[in-house]
């Protein structure tokens, strides 16, 4: 092993126990505050196993993997190497540039910092101004911290990083990074938001369905990038599924969400206008009050959508979910692959034909059956 990984994969191990240690006394405002003093809103649950949980187990499997990781990785000789040593053997890029959102401000800045700790580079952080209370955790020793929004991140991006690693809704964000990028030729990954379409089938669990579409959608008030962003059924299906997802909702949060201590706020005023905005589209099955002042918007079903309304013009990122009908399940396959591909996709079905026609419609695609508990990438 060379000793340049050698001395990362040493480094980076010390460094994730120093971020493990600080996850594991999490500050108490983490759930509920935010730099203006007002509330994120986000129920401690929800923050505990979107945040704390996840970050911790991304860090414990760097720490379970790392020594393999580091090691060179033995290639197949072919005539001209056969005298040779031949093998794979990783490096660090650099200074690594992590820039993060609001939605999930720990998780959206750990997980990627958890990978580049462990890979031994350099760690730039520019994570939201809505995350200022997390500057307690985790060690700032491990890594240099630039707090700001677009401005700041704009500046950012005229230096040149040697990996750029950036989460965001908004797809024309992306493209003014992926620019800023490609002057000094270097990599990215982008994490981009999208319309989620979930197909369900009139063949499947039907309050199993409604119960894991309404949790996912709702969950921390639809601000969740893989969350499904609109449903396509059939007429009759729709009919059916109306009512089992007001029960799931009143299972969840009650007769009155609104006073329900498990139902998030929109994370700000602006959030909050531009989704209740969407709530014109279509017709409201139930659901569609709204409180400006909470930043309160009911979990709402719309119906009677058309391609052509708002809601589906961009991603939602709101406790809002339209259901369009279809003919069947090739008549939902074409309106997805009209579209730009989501990042992600769900189909409920317990006909194995259904769910095998899937395939190359997201990025990660969730299939389900009757017999399945938990969604499989």
């Amino acid at each position: 092993m060379g000793r340049l990984w050698a001395l990362s994969g040493m480094m980076g191990g010390r460094n994730l126990g120093i971020v493990a240690d600080d996850l594991a006394v999490p500050p108490k405002s983490l759930p509920s505050q935010h730099p203006s003093g007002s509330s994120l809103s986000q129920p401690s649950f929800e923050a505990e196993i979107s945040e704390i949980v996840l970050c911790e187990e991304e860090i414990q499997l760097a720490l379970n993997n790392l020594h393999k990781w580091v090691k060179d990785e033995p290639v197949e000789k072919n005539l001209v190497t056969q005298l040779d040593s031949a093998f794979i053997r990783k490096e660090p890029y650099g200074v690594a540039l992590i820039i993060a959102p609001w939605n999930y401000p720990l998780n959206l800045l750990l997980v990627p910092l958890v990978g580049a700790i462990a890979a031994g580079e350099t760690r730039l952080q520019a994570p939201s101004l809505r995350q200022l209370p997390l500057l307690s955790l985790p060690d700032l020793n491990c890594f240099t911290m630039v707090l700001g929004g677009p401005r700041e991140a704009t500046l950012l991006l005229k230096n040149k990083f040697d990996y750029i690693f950036f989460t965001g809704e908004e797809p024309r964000r992306g493209w003014i990074v992926m620019a800023a990028a490609s002057q000094h030729l270097t990599p990215i990954t982008l994490e981009l938001g999208g319309k989620n379409p979930c197909y369900v089938d009139d063949n499947c669990d039907l309050q199993n369905v409604a119960n894991r579409v309404a949790w996912f959608r709702f969950f921390n008030a639809g601000q969740t990038c893989v969350a499904p962003d609109y449903v396509l059924c059939s007429p009759e299906m729709r009919e059916k599924l109306l009512p089992a997802l007001q029960h799931a909702v009143t299972q969840f949060y009650g007769k009155d969400p609104q006073s329900s201590p498990d139902l998030a706020r929109i994370i700000s005023p602006k959030h909050f206008l531009r989704a209740r905005g969407l709530l014109g589209s279509g017709r409201v099955a139930f659901g569609g009050q709204s409180d400006e002042q909470e930043r309160y918007i009911a979990p709402t079903v719309l119906v009677d959508v058309k391609e052509t309304d708002p809601v589906m013009q961009e991603e939602i990122f709101g406790p809002i979910l339209p259901i369009l009908t279809v003919s069947g399940v090739e008549e939902a396959i074409a309106f997805i692959r009209k579209r730009e591909k989501p990042l992600a996709l769900f189909a409920f079905s317990n006909d194995w034909k259904v769910r095998v026609g899937w395939g190359g419609g997201g990025k990660v695609i969730f299939l389900f059956s009757r017999k399945q508990a938990f969604p499989r990438p």
